[in-house]
Order: C-alpha cells, then structure tokens, then sequence
C-alpha cells in the first residue's frame, strides 16, 4: 500500500521538503532538489525573486511548475503583520497560492520563534483561507493551540535554525506528534542523515531542510543522502523496533533443543 504524506488534502510520495536558499546558483539549487526525491519547496518571499524583480534571475525558472508545490515561507518576519503581509504578496504573485508556511522569529541571534505572534497570525491566515504550515517550538501546548486554529501541518524544531545541531530534546517531539491529528514535520536543525533518521523513527510525519544540504560540502551528495535517511527511517518506524531492554541480553538464535542441554 502507498504510504503517502497527505498536506491539505494532497498527497505526496516524498517526505523531505527542502528549501531553496544558499546554494552558489540556481543549477545548484535545481540538481540538489532533484537529487533529494523533493516534491514540497519551501521559497522565501523576502529574499527570493519570483516575480516582484522584473530585471532579477528568477527562481521560478529552476523550479518547474509541474514538478514542484511550491511552499512560499515567511523568513525573516518578526511580528505577525509582518508575516500576513508577506503571505497576502506571495498569494498575488503566485496567482492565488494556498499552502504557505509561517514563521514568525523571535530575535535575530537565535532565530527561535515569537509563538504569541506566530499564533495571532495563524488566526488571520487561516481565516483568509490560506493552508497554513507553521513553523514553531517544540512545546506540546501551543502546537494544540495552533492545530485548534486550524493549521494544516505543525512544523517543531529540533533544534536552532541552520544550527545543525539535530534533535535536542526528542521527548517533547513525541509528545507533540502522539497529541497532534495533523501533520507533524520537523523543521530546523537537523545537521546529517543520522538526524533525519532518527526523527523519522520518532514518528514524523515529515521533515524540512535547508542548511544541511546547502551547506554541505557537497550539497548534490547530501541531498542524496537525506533522500535515504528520510526514507530509512519512516521504513524503522513503521516496521517497529524491538523494545530496549536495560541490563537484560536476548540471544539472536533460540536456546530450547540446543544440543547438549536438556
């Protein structure tokens, strides 16, 4: 049977969104999303050309249309007004795009989200009939609140954005992903493949990334790389792993009928 990532009632085979910011080029960009099995790219209207730049490379020209769903992002906001504006601009340009992602920042350091105005504004994007991804922290009780809005996907990070630093605190992520009955994508710090893994196994639905193909030393092979992890570790997770067993040996082979014991 097909086990397909459903976001906003469409259905997708790959579980890596990827975002399209910090290759050296577009051709970089493009073999890297092909080389990642991708089929969600996140852009980010405030720093891409899809349009608003007439005399501007534009990215949409790396990205086919019939290949791609393009996830138009808000990087770079810090309040709410800030990130519905930028939404309400990228549905113009992309005549009359849906699904975005939303991310409201903190600070400029740390990059960590301002939940209170991501929250006010899920609220408005989600009136205006947009299918809202949200990026967010890892606390169980405002990825509720943020599905009782009404947003399509919860979006936790691991950890800081393009820190690398992978997922630091897995118990507060299970815990979100056994509450939430939407989409559960982890988005932000993951660094390698072994982390891409090991969220999958948690039980994500999903991961996005960016930093960690981009800035690989080789983000073509990377991008290969995270493709396998991804799908590896939705294969563990489905396949259920044998519980750990502290202080306790269980022997590959069976021990009764062994030759010279009774």
């Amino acid at each position: 049977m097909a086990d397909c990532l459903t976001i906003a009632g469409r259905e997708y085979q790959s579980r890596l969104l990827v975002g399209t910011g910090k290759y050296k080029d577009f051709a970089e960009t493009a073999a890297a999303l092909e080389a990642s099995g991708t089929e969600i790219v996140t852009v980010a209207i405030r720093r891409v050309n899809l349009g608003q730049n007439p005399d501007e490379p534009n990215l949409l020209d790396a990205l086919p249309p019939n290949r791609y769903t393009l996830l138009p992002n808000t990087a770079g906001c810090y309040s709410a007004e800030e990130a519905i504006r930028t939404l309400r601009l990228a549905r113009e340009l992309l005549d009359g795009h849906k699904l975005v992602k939303l991310e409201v920042l903190g600070d400029a350091n740390t990059l960590f989200p301002n939940v209170l105005e991501t929250l006010r504004a899920a609220e408005v994007l989600v009136k205006e009939g947009f299918d809202v991804m949200v990026y967010t922290s890892d606390d169980p009780i405002v990825a509720r609140q943020l599905e009782e809005i009404g947003c399509c996907a919860i979006m936790p990070l691991a950890s800081l954005i393009g820190s690398g630093m992978g997922i630091l605190n897995p118990w507060n992520l299970q815990l979100i992903i056994e509450q939430s009955k939407v989409p559960v994508l982890v988005d932000a710090g993951v660094g390698t493949a072994s982390d891409a893994a090991i969220a999958m196994e948690l039980g994500c639905d999903g991961i996005l990334m960016n930093t960690a193909i981009a800035g690989a030393q080789r983000p073509i092979q990377m991008a290969r790389a995270m493709k396998l992890a991804v799908e590896a570790g939705r294969e563990a997770f489905l396949a259920g792993r044998v519980p750990k067993k502290l202080y306790h040996g269980s022997p590959s082979s069976p021990t009764s009928g062994v030759i010279g014991k009774n």
